[in-house]
């Protein structure tokens, strides 16, 4: 039986990089989208193994009804990838609390939620892996992203303590800390912005959704079978 895997906010940039990647590879992929169905639709079409999925994965109950769909139409989650996130400039002094509650729903309650449900199947199998996605903010911060940077930190924090409680049961855990990628998550900075960040990583370049979704990909495979609770930044070299 092919294995399963479940991406969260897959329909753009690095998700979509990793839904594609996977399916190529003879995984069952689970592109799972809030309000763009279009990606996930045309990745089904080319693929024959992707199952598109809407839910808004800061909400439980959306998200109980997202994993069990999957389980019907695959059997089984052999993967899980938390990627869904908001980013957001803000002064830290006009971050409003629906900012700041936002945020956290997007950035880290929808990764307790997702490994909540799929984590009892996991754990009746002894087998499978979750990988977080971070971010280079959350271990540096970031001015004016002080409520993403506390984020994506909570989401390290939350990655190595439950690798040390699944451990026993052959469950891995790993986060993923992106530089700065050439997403639409980024879109926003000016070109003079992006130039000066491309200048700052070693590489001289800004890095692509295909390189998360490669290391992604590793962290999969067998040959990642005795890594876990692990940070792992790539990132040219910035910030290091």
């Amino acid at each position: 039986m092919n294995k399963t895997v479940l991406i969260t906010g897959a329909s753009r940039g690095i998700g979509y990089s990793t839904a594609q990647l996977f399916a190529l590879n003879g995984w069952n992929t689970a592109v799972n989208y809030l309000h763009t169905p279009e990606p996930a639709m045309a990745l089904a079409k080319q693929y024959g193994n992707v199952l598109p999925v809407q839910a808004d994965v800061s909400k439980r109950d959306e998200v109980e009804k997202m994993t069990e769909q999957v389980m019907q139409t695959f059997g089984k989650i052999d993967l899980l990838v938390n990627n869904a996130g908001i980013a957001q400039e803000k002064l830290f002094t006009d971050i409003t609390d629906d900012d700041w509650n936002q945020m956290f729903d997007v950035n880290v309650k929808s990764v307790f939620y997702c490994c909540q449900a799929v984590l009892p199947g996991m754990i009746a199998r002894k087998s499978g892996k979750i990988v977080n996605i971070s971010s280079v903010w959350g271990e540096k911060g970031a001015s004016c992203e002080v409520h993403y940077s506390a984020s994506k930190a909570a989401v390290i924090g939350l990655t190595k303590a439950l690798a040390k409680e699944e451990g026993l049961s052959g469950i891995t855990v790993n986060c993923v800390a992106p530089g700065v990628i050439d997403t639409d998550m980024n879109g926003h900075l000016d070109e003079e912005t992006l130039s000066a960040l491309q200048e700052e990583t070693p590489l001289g370049r800004l890095g692509t959704p295909q390189d998360i979704a490669q290391m992604i990909y590793f962290l999969a495979s067998d040959a990642a079978d005795f890594i876990t609770g692990q940070v792992i930044g790539v990132n040219g070299g910035f910030g290091e």
